[in-house]
């Protein structure tokens, strides 16, 4: 059987090649504290601009994860243990930074008895601790769906707390090795219920069609989600699934628009979008 070829991507894809000095500043704060993020192991196409804004997104927890989503860049295996340590790195890491605003992810480490929540929660504290005005997302895993784990990050101070449905209801078995849409929707509902601001993202380039799209969102609605982006997804390797078609930049603002009149406080909604781009927008007034 002939190789599928690769699709061409359209020129509205075309990425900048990471260079600046506030890029190597970040770099080298990175390094030098022995850092992961997910900007390099997810392959993020908004590295550039985002690390020469002097942001990026910390990714605690090691760099291996215990699952392996058929879209995800980041390296799937059995993880090393958890560095008790961390926590402090990343806190001084944001410090040195002088992050105004902080993302915070993790690999999933089913692994671990309560999934990595309790090291997510010294991690917030030790940012807030050096860096009280320094305001927090959390991106987290769906910690199995276990309540007792999710409340750990809803009291932890982060002022919005991410979880990604990643696609539509359908394509979820395809896309997601363990987790499920509905037990992300239940995440998804346990923040909001909390009071705390939720927020979520999907990709287009998977098979969807524009009536899933917004039953997602709608879903996502009901569950109380306030902000919700949408980013075309790219195939980091010929081992992950193949991109089934591209969204035009027409096309995502059309979902933006409806988006914002199905109730989303936000919407980021561009071929480029990635969950944690420009998320110094998406914290509540209150507390900027």
């Amino acid at each position: 059987m002939a190789e599928k070829r690769k699709r061409q991507k359209p020129d509205w894809l075309k990425i900048r090649v990471p260079a600046g000095k506030e890029y190597l500043a970040v770099k080298e704060i990175v390094n030098k504290h022995k850092l992961h993020t997910i900007c390099t192991s997810g392959n993020c196409p908004n590295m550039s601009d985002c690390w020469q804004r002097g942001t990026a997104t910390l990714m605690i927890l090691g760099d291996i994860c215990t699952r392996s989503c058929k879209f995800c860049n980041v390296k799937t295996g059995k993880p090393l243990p958890a560095d008790l340590e961390e926590p402090e790195r990343v806190a001084e890491s944001v410090r040195l930074m002088g992050l105004k605003h902080c993302v915070l992810t993790s690999v999933d480490r089913d692994d671990l008895d309560d999934g990595g929540a309790g090291l997510w929660a010294e991690t917030i504290r030790a940012v807030k601790e050096k860096s009280p005005g320094t305001t927090i997302e959390a991106l987290i895993p769906d910690f199995q769906g276990k309540e007792q784990l999710v409340q750990i990050l809803i009291e932890s101070g982060a002022e919005v707390i991410s979880h990604n449905l990643e696609t539509v209801r359908r394509l979820t078995p395809q896309v997601r090795s363990v987790a499920s849409y509905d037990r992300s929707l239940e995440v998804i509902r346990m923040i909001s219920k909390a009071g705390v601001r939720s927020k979520s993202g999907i990709m287009t380039g998977l098979g969807e069609t524009k009536e899933e799209i917004l039953e997602a969102m709608d879903d996502l609605r009901e569950a109380g989600c306030e902000v919700f982006t949408l980013g075309q997804y790219l195939q980091p390797s010929k081992e992950h699934l193949p991109v089934t078609s591209f969204t035009t930049p027409e096309e995502f603002e059309a979902f933006r628009l409806a988006g914002l009149g199905k109730g989303f406080a936000h919407i980021e909604s561009h071929p480029l979008v990635r969950s944690s781009y420009k998320a110094e927008k998406h914290v509540p007034e209150r507390f900027k």
